[in-house]
């Protein structure tokens, strides 16, 4: 099976359509498939539905989405970083689903396990668990999440063999990992592409049985949030 690639339009050729659920790897701008982000934005797909921690920045990352009104929906963490996410949500143009980090991760996860749903006390007596089964264990209650299933996974990762075996690097693992299991296809953008059997087995973070397609191509590896310190006076 061939699953390298010459660009990100090309491994995403054939997959995309109007009103799909796409599962999108990365924290903030940290791991971000952005290669795959910008191929997604050229092919004018709309009605997208995308399951991420949160949705980039302005005018980067899954931000361009925004920008381009290609997004309907988010099912998000955080929205902290992204004027024109909050401008959306509040006019009523964006519809958000509101998810607890862990839980989404979990979501994620599960879907890749093929599990349903699964039971977690976070969020009870909160808004989050408002319209959802509660159940009591043991005198504790939980609510009932359910497992994503999208219809693409785009990640991001360090290393990949042409088998689709993935290393990634550090903190950009993040959501990566969970979202790559969730999608029915997963395509993956690397920086480094090698062969088989280069990769030490112990050290692959996710197999290549989750992984369908890999491109390598640069990245730009912007900093979200820069902090120095004042130069101390002489």
């Amino acid at each position: 099976m061939k699953k390298v690639y010459g660009s990100a339009k090309e491994a995403l050729d054939g997959l995309l359509h109007d009103g799909m659920f796409i599962a999108a790897g990365g924290f903030g701008l940290c791991g971000i498939p952005e290669l795959l982000i910008d191929a997604i934005v050229d092919s004018g797909v709309k009605n997208l539905t995308i399951a991420s921690n949160n949705c980039g920045v302005d005018g980067f990352g899954l931000g361009k989405l925004l920008d381009t009104r290609q997004i309907r929906k988010m099912l998000s963490s955080y929205v902290g970083e992204n004027a024109e996410f909050m401008r959306q949500y509040l006019s009523g143009e964006l519809e958000l689903e509101f998810n607890p980090q862990g839980t989404l991760a979990e979501r994620m996860r599960a879907g890749g396990c093929g599990i349903p749903g699964f039971y977690t006390k976070t969020g009870v007596g909160t808004v989050i668990a408002e319209g959802k089964e509660h159940k009591d264990f043991d005198g504790q209650t939980y609510i009932l999440e359910k497992g994503i299933f999208a219809d693409l996974s785009i990640i991001k990762a360090w290393k990949a063999d042409t088998t689709g075996n993935l290393v990634f690097r550090k903190t950009a693992r993040n959501f990566n990992v969970p979202a790559g299991m969730c999608g029915r296809v997963c395509v993956a953008e690397v920086e480094e592409i090698v062969a088989p059997g280069s990769l030490d087995p112990d050290g692959i973070h996710l197999p290549g049985i989750y992984v369908h397609r890999i491109m390598q191509g640069p990245h730009e590896k912007r900093i979200e949030q820069r902090t120095v310190r004042k130069k101390e006076q002489a």
